[in-house]
C-alpha cells in the first residue's frame, strides 16, 4: 500500500538537515585546507616519528664522534674500531635519509671524516686535544684503553636501549629501522666488551 504525498512535502534537503550538516562541512573544509597549506602550523611542527628519526641520527653522529675521540686518544684501537664506527655512520645516514633527504649534504661530508683520516690525523690532533678540554670529546676519554672501550660500550648500550624503547611507539617502517639499529648496537656492546678481555 502506498501513501499519497502531501501537498506540503517538498523535494530536496530540509532546512533542519542543512543546519545540522553545515558545521560538519565547515570542519571538513577547514581540515582539508589546513593540510594542503605547506606553510601552515602543522608543517612547522615535526611529527613524533620525525623527531625520533632526528634524535636517532644525532645520537649516531655523537656516537661516531666518541669513536673518533677514542681513536684520537688510543691510535692502536683504530683498526679494531673502524668497522664499528662505519656501522654507526651508516645508522646516522639511514635515519637522515628517512627524514626526507634534507640532511643529505651533511651526510656526504661526514663519512669522509671516517676513522682512516682520524687515525692519520691523530698525531696532529693529539697535542691540541688536551688544552681544549671543553671543545674536544677526546678530553673525556679515559687514559686506559680498556676503560675507553668500556665507556664506548656503555654509550652503545644506552643508545641501543633507548631505541628499543622508542620502537614500541614508532610507525612500522621506523620501528623496523630502530630494531635493526638497536640490535647492531647490542652487537657492538658485545664486541667492545670482548675486545677489552
Amino acid at each position: 500500500m502506498s501513501f499519497p504525498l502531501s501537498p506540503r512535502a517538498r523535494s530536496g534537503p530540509r532546512r533542519r538537515t542543512l543546519l545540522a550538516a553545515a558545521p560538519a562541512a565547515l570542519l571538513v573544509a577547514g581540515c582539508s585546507a589546513g593540510s594542503d597549506d605547506p606553510g601552515g602550523p602543522a608543517a612547522a611542527r615535526p611529527s613524533a616519528a620525525e623527531r625520533t628519526r632526528a634524535r636517532a641520527a644525532r645520537d649516531s653522529r655523537a656516537l661516531a664522534g666518541r669513536y673518533d675521540a677514542v681513536v684520537a686518544a688510543h691510535p692502536k684501537l683504530a683498526e679494531r674500531l673502524r668497522p664499528l664506527r662505519a656501522d654507526v655512520v651508516r645508522h646516522a645516514e639511514a635515519f637522515e635519509a628517512g627524514a626526507g633527504g634534507s640532511a643529505s649534504p651533511s651526510v656526504s661530508a661526514s663519512p669522509s671524516a671516517s676513522v682512516a683520516p682520524s687515525a692519520g690525523a691523530t698525531a696532529a690532533a693529539a697535542p691540541s686535544s688536551a688544552p681544549s678540554a671543553s671543545s674536544s670529546p677526546a678530553a673525556g676519554v679515559p687514559a686506559n684503553e680498556k676503560d675507553a672501550l668500556a665507556q664506548l660500550a656503555a654509550a652503545e648500550r644506552e643508545i641501543a636501549d633507548r631505541r628499543a624503547e622508542e620502537l614500541l611507539t614508532a610507525p612500522a617502517e621506523l620501528a623496523r629501522l630502530l630494531a635493526s639499529v638497536s640490535a647492531s648496537g647490542a652487537a657492538h656492546v658485545y664486541l667492545l666488551t670482548e675486545a677489552r678481555r
